[in-house]
């Protein structure tokens, strides 16, 4: 039931929406305090590094993803290509969660980046995070190793072109 998907740029006007993504249990258990990750996506609308989306299908908004620069963070991912990119993404809907849309959107939207020349997308789920580590195996993502994060320990996970 996954597909077709269209990757919007968010704007200030998608901002209570994300709020109300971030308070939902699903979300919560794996993005952590919905005050604290509205402030920083909030706070990086305006960062040349990050480039953030809302997932739509033809009927509804249902997630956001945020695509950026390695280079602007210090992610602890080891050196990686030139023009490398890290994603992030929730899925905000319940009702779109186990019905496939994690790894179709995934690969939607890396496969667009690949197209469009980047070398490389890095991603870090939490390793209990089985649902999302399987949806990033199906779209292509391979595990390389264990990487300290700010928010612990983490899996990291390589798609390349």
């Amino acid at each position: 039931m996954a597909g077709p998907y269209r990757f919007r740029p968010m704007t200030t006007d998608d901002l209570p929406l994300v709020k109300r993504w971030l308070t939902l249990p699903h979300v919560r258990e794996w993005w952590g305090d919905p005050a604290e990750q509205y402030a920083l996506v909030s706070g990086d609308l305006d960062e040349p590094a990050m480039d953030q989306f809302i997932v739509t299908t033809t009927e509804r908004d249902f997630g956001y993803i945020q695509c950026y620069d390695l280079t602007a963070w210090d992610s602890g991912f080891g050196r990686q290509p030139g023009g490398a990119r890290g994603i992030d993404l929730f899925i905000g809907e319940p009702g779109m969660i186990e019905l496939g849309h994690g790894a179709a959107l995934i690969r939607s939207f890396v496969e667009e980046r690949l197209a469009q020349g980047v070398p490389r997308i890095l991603t870090d789920p939490s390793p209990a995070n089985e649902r999302a580590v399987r949806a990033y195996e199906k779209a292509g993502f391979r595990r390389t190793r264990m990487v300290e994060t700010p928010d612990g320990p983490a899996l990291l996970m390589v798609r390349d072109a």
